[in-house]
């Protein structure tokens, strides 16, 4: 997959599985709003290749259950489990100023306040509280749990492809 089209697909849902036997799937939807999941419809694989319309039939226990666009059997739905579904970056709404896109963190530089280079963001994770960046870097034994909050990461700049962290002490 291109820098290009990674920066043009962003990742709103999964599948969990199926539901039933008629070929609806379980779906993990990751919108701030969960159903909003629905309105990004038709979704598509990771290449952006395979597209998936989607239709919400009913909340069910960590999701809904759906039915996707080409998905008829059990079998088909147990074949797709962990799939990530993506919407096109220009069908999202767009967000505030201290509001970003998983997708638009992972890779980016980050650095001290004195602009000593600490690592790249791998991946953000939510373990409950808050989101927490996954910063990986030469310098570091095992990768570093830095928590997104405005006083430990007070510069995110897209533009410069550059995070600033203020990290706890200690923690680098």
């Amino acid at each position: 997959m291109t820098e290009k089209r990674e920066k043009d697909l962003v990742c709103v849902g999964a599948v969990g599985g199926s539901f039933g036997v008629r070929g609806e799937v379980r779906l993990k939807s990751f919108c701030a709003v969960p159903e909003d999941i629905e309105t990004y419809s038709p979704l598509t694989d990771e290449t952006g290749t395979e597209r998936y319309p989607l239709v919400i039939t009913r909340p069910i226990k960590n999701g809904f259950a759906a039915r996707l666009g080409g998905i008829e059997t059990k079998e088909q739905a147990d074949a797709i489990k962990g799939m990530r579904l993506f919407a096109r970056r220009d069908q999202l709404p767009s967000l505030p100023d201290d509001e970003f896109y998983h997708a638009d963190l992972i890779g980016l530089e980050v650095y001290d306040t004195g602009g000593k280079l600490l690592g790249r963001v791998k991946s953000v994770q939510n373990h409950g509280a808050s989101d927490l960046l996954e910063i990986h870097g030469p310098g570091l034994k095992s990768t570093v749990l830095l928590p997104f909050t405005l006083a430990a990461v007070p510069t995110v700049d897209l533009a410069q492809g550059r995070i600033i962290a203020d990290p706890p002490e200690g923690l680098f």
